[in-house]
């Protein structure tokens, strides 16, 4: 690195510095500093090292990186790598245009009408060769002339007329200032130098620097002032160099000054190799010291850059810090935990006290750092000036506090708060974890009187609506209305308010006469000549526009201001000054950076216009004399119309765009040129054409579209910072065409396509009509076939009818038949029992014989085989050719099973007994081989 080569250090006692470090600078310690913002490697994407920094007319910055150029819109970072894939060492914005230097190259960057930047080399048309080796670390411009410094070679660009001059230097050039309307720069052999109508001339000799580089040149009452990076700061008086504060050369002396700059409030800042930042007034008081441990993300300054904002922007051999020097924010951090979190604060007789989580601090107006004040070490809750005294709610109980001692006048654990008593100027009421405590004052002391009995909730906020009547909330359980007697001693009566929700971080406060209370569901007012809370819709919009985030309402008693808190910030309510409506001063402090505890944020008047808010690393002061409207605009940075794809392809900003069917996914990227730390731009936007209502409030830099269809649009973006919105907005029209098949052509085709169409659909209508004309014939010709198909079958139908009508007859001619056979062979089978039982004869035994002839005629059999067969055709065929063994007994046995004959109706048939008809059919079923499980009669009927 350049510092490393050109500087030689100077190793002195690190005893020795430090003492002349705390005799000199006293502001080292306890400082409050302004917001700062650390831009790491990680975020801008690009190397460590930052070596020169610029800004353009709209305000974006630009940085010479050691990987290439890169641009800061105040939402994106962009890199553009160096045309030659060195590292950029300077850059310098003028007009429209952004100077570079790097290794054997210098030209310029504009911007081209896609937003991007675009690179022209100048050194190209430098006649004479540029040196071997030669690097460009300085540009700066006077009038039409630029100029380019090398550490061998000063390279003049003549604007007008397209020319260089080059300013030589046998030895080498260190460095190159512009004072006013001077170009200075110091030649290693003939010393300081400015040039004069183009030429060098010798302002102090090299003897008067000897071994001294020069790192800055000021005019400081019509005198020189010469910033040196190891000796301290010299003015240049009749030629000769004379040291400027001989106490600041004493605390510089273990400093090695690497960059410097003029502010526009006149004073200097030193950007150091290994200390950081100093900056130092007019008078050689170094006033303010900024480093790693502080806030910078190292301690190497390689640039300091003031932007139009009176900002402060450095380079750093690691990252890019940027510190809001104007904010009206001023932050203490408690980098070593001896405080903690602050919960309350107050200026009490020229001292500032603190009260926090590990006991009450203090710091008297020259002090340097903060006191611990002995026996308060533990929970703060509230600190209170009442009647020119100092009381301190502690978690311990309640302390009375004179210069730097706390004395306890109460033991009650967890006092919240204190308030004085109308017409009771001997008593306060202290709200407690326990409820509501009264103490007395006895000669110059208070002492713990009693305890309000009958009520035992935890008050932390409480208020007096009347002299015996108290409003008390408890976030949990909601606000309660009580009573109390004369004495303040017992509670009379105790009722809720039902009409409030009770929320998590709501409050209670007393503010001109009227009672508010605060939750997420909005800010609740009753005034004195009011029976109910009624929700006053100007405090309840702050919290639906800019977030909820602590129902806490701390009124400021000194301006009779009343402060509400919300995500984005805190506001400053004053009564109006020509209406009853409020003013109200937002001021953006979001709740993501003032680190504060949401419910417990306190809010105190420390100095006119100043105010400390507690935080859990200390405190933060504002001062509302600087809060100052700023006039920013929105504007479009990129249109990138391939956003899906790894490369982007970027489209003229300037002109309507006309993009193809298929280029419809398009991003928009556009931002506000703002960098305060704790001002958050937020972007809304509509597309018209497809959207016409505008988005939420988004604090996104981009919006990406997909899938649009063909059209005309028009995008628009808005912005606010800090709440406050922009006049301009941001817009861009475009049309997506038409797709191939909806263009004219194609339309024209559409249209020729559609009348052969019709012509064919004409055709084949015509022809379609025929055929189903022929149709309807042939279908004519069916039906009438069909009926009289039909009608045959009606006809075969009746045939059938009339067929299982005759075999009807027939089963019944056939079971008549059989019966009488039956009833034949009984009644034969009962005369041939009656005879053989009565009637020895013999002469009878042939009547018995014709009986049994009668009982076995086979005629009768035949004439029932006949019958049957007609009934049942074929049957005993199919069962003889099933089962080929049976007899024509068996057969006949079949047949009676067949008409479905029970074995007592089938036995006088065979002229057997019914056990006899038992056994047969056991028979039959082992001839016919049927299972066990399957019925005779069953199997027969299914043949």
């Amino acid at each position: 690195m350049l510092y490393r080569q050109q500087t030689s250090y100077r190793s002195l006692s690190k005893v020795l510095f430090l003492l002349c470090f705390i005799l000199n600078v006293h502001v080292l310690f306890a400082q409050d500093l302004p917001p700062i913002q650390y831009f790491s490697p990680k975020q801008y994407e690009a190397e460590n090292q930052n070596w020169e920094i610029s800004q353009g007319k709209d305000k974006h910055i630009y940085i010479a990186n050691s990987k290439g150029l890169l641009e800061f819109n105040g939402a994106d970072w962009m890199l553009y790598p160096s045309p030659n894939k060195t590292i950029i060492r300077s850059v310098n914005v003028v007009d429209n245009k952004i100077y570079t230097g790097s290794y054997m190259e210098f030209g310029f960057w504009s911007k081209t009408q896609v937003g991007a930047l675009a690179y022209t080399s100048l050194s190209e048309k430098v006649k004479e060769r540029l040196l071997e080796d030669e690097q460009f670390w300085k540009i700066t411009n006077l009038d039409n002339w630029l100029l380019f410094q090398s550490l061998n070679r000063i390279y003049v660009y003549n604007l007008e007329t397209d020319s260089f001059k080059i300013i030589t230097s046998e030895v080498g050039i260190i460095k190159m200032f512009k004072v006013d309307n001077t170009i200075y720069y110091q030649d290693r052999a003939k010393g300081l130098l400015k040039l004069e109508n183009g030429e060098p001339k010798v302002i102090i000799g090299a003897s008067a620097f000897n071994q001294k580089i020069i790192v800055g040149v000021y005019d400081v009452d019509n005198q020189l002032l010469v910033v040196t990076q190891n000796h301290g700061v010299y003015r240049l008086e009749d030629g000769k160099a004379k040291v400027w504060s001989e106490s600041l050369n004493k605390t510089l002396v273990d400093y090695s000054i690497y960059s410097s700059i003029r502010l526009k409030d006149n004073s200097l800042v030193f950007g150091t190799i290994s200390n950081g930042l100093l900056r130092v007034d007019l008078e050689g008081n170094i006033k303010q010291v900024i480093n790693q441990s502080n806030g910078l993300g190292n301690n190497t300054v390689l640039s300091v850059f003031e932007d139009v904002d009176s900002n402060i922007w450095l380079g750093l051999d690691n990252g890019i810090n940027y510190i809001n020097k104007n904010a009206p924010f001023k932050i203490f951090n408690d980098d070593k935990g001896v405080l903690g979190t602050v919960y309350t604060s107050v200026i009490f007789d020229n001292i500032l006290y603190l009260g926090t989580n590990q006991g009450v601090f203090y710091k008297k107006e020259n002090d340097t750092e903060f006191k611990a004040i002995k026996n308060t070490k533990g929970q703060v809750w509230n600190l209170k000036v009442i009647g020119n005294q100092l009381f301190c709610g502690h978690n311990t109980g309640s302390f009375l506090i004179k210069d730097t001692v706390a004395t306890k006048i109460a033991s009650i654990d967890g006092t919240w708060d204190f308030k004085t008593i109308k017409n009771h100027p001997n008593l306060l009421l202290q709200g407690n974890y326990n409820g509501l405590n009264i103490l007395e004052k006895q000669g110059d002391t208070w002492r713990f009187r009693n305890k309000i009995e009958g009520f035992d909730n935890s008050s932390r906020f409480f208020v007096f609506s009347e002299e015996n009547k108290i409003f008390v909330n408890h976030e949990y359980k909601g606000v309660f209305k009580i009573n109390v007697d004369a004495d303040f001693r017992k509670v009379v009566s105790v009722s809720k308010i039902e009409t409030l929700e009770k929320g998590l971080f709501s409050s209670l406060t007393e503010y001109n006469g009227a009672l508010y209370y605060a939750t997420e569901h909005g800010v609740f007012k009753k005034k004195a000549s009011e029976s109910d809370f009624v929700k006053d819709t100007i405090l309840s919009q702050l919290y639906e526009e800019q977030g909820y985030a602590s129902g806490r309402l701390i009124v400021d008693k000194n301006t009779n201001a009343l402060w509400v808190i919300t995500q984005k910030g805190v506001n400053y309510i004053s009564p109006g000054k020509l209406s009853t409506t409020p003013e109200i001063t937002f001021v953006a402090l979001p709740n993501s950076l003032r680190e504060g505890l949401s419910g417990y944020e306190s809010l105190s008047n420390i100095k006119p216009n100043i105010y400390l808010f507690g935080t859990s690393k200390g405190y933060i002061t504002l001062d509302i004399s600087k809060i100052h409207s700023k006039n920013y605009q929105v504007s479009i940075n990129a249109i990138n119309k391939t956003p899906l794809s790894t490369s982007k392809t970027l489209i003229d900003l300037q002109e309507e765009s006309n993009f193809a069917n298929k280029e419809n996914n398009l991003e928009f990227a556009y931002s506000v040129a703002e960098f305060d730390k704790y001002l958050e731009a937020e972007y809304s936007h509509k597309l018209e054409g497809l959207y016409d209502n505008w988005s939420k409030w988004d604090t996104k830099a981009s919006i990406l579209y997909k899938n649009l269809s063909y059209g005309d649009y028009v995008f628009k973006v808005k912005a606010r910072v800090g709440g406050k919105a922009l006049e301009n907005q941001a817009t861009h029209t475009f049309t997506i065409a038409r797709p191939w098949y909806l263009s004219n052509l194609m339309v024209v085709l559409y249209f020729i396509l559609g009348f052969v169409v019709s012509l064919l659909i004409n055709y084949f209508y015509k022809l379609y009509y025929r055929k189903q004309k022929e149709k309807l014939v042939l279908k004519s010709n069916q039906e009438l076939e069909l009926k009289d198909f039909e009608t045959k079958q009606q006809l075969m139908a009746l045939n059938n009818e009339k067929l299982r009508q005759e075999i009807e007859s027939k089963n019944r001619e056939l079971a008549i038949s059989t019966m009488s056979l039956i009833k034949k062979n009984e009644f034969l089978n009962t005369i041939k029992s009656e005879l053989n039982d009565k009637v020895k004869d013999s002469n009878l035994k042939s009547v018995i014989r014709i009986i049994d002839k009668n009982i076995n005629n086979k005629d009768d059999w035949n004439l029932f085989e006949e019958a049957f067969n007609n009934a049942d055709k074929d049957f005993l065929k199919k069962v003889k050719s099933r089962h080929l063994t049976l007899t024509s007994n068996d057969l006949r046995l079949c047949a009676y099973l067949r008409l479905n004959l029970s074995s007592k109706e089938i036995a006088p048939l065979l002229n057997i007994s019914p056990r006899s008809v038992e056994v047969k059919r056991y028979r039959l079923r082992k001839k016919m081989e049927l299972e066990h499980d399957v019925n005779l009669t069953d199997y027969i009927l299914s043949i």
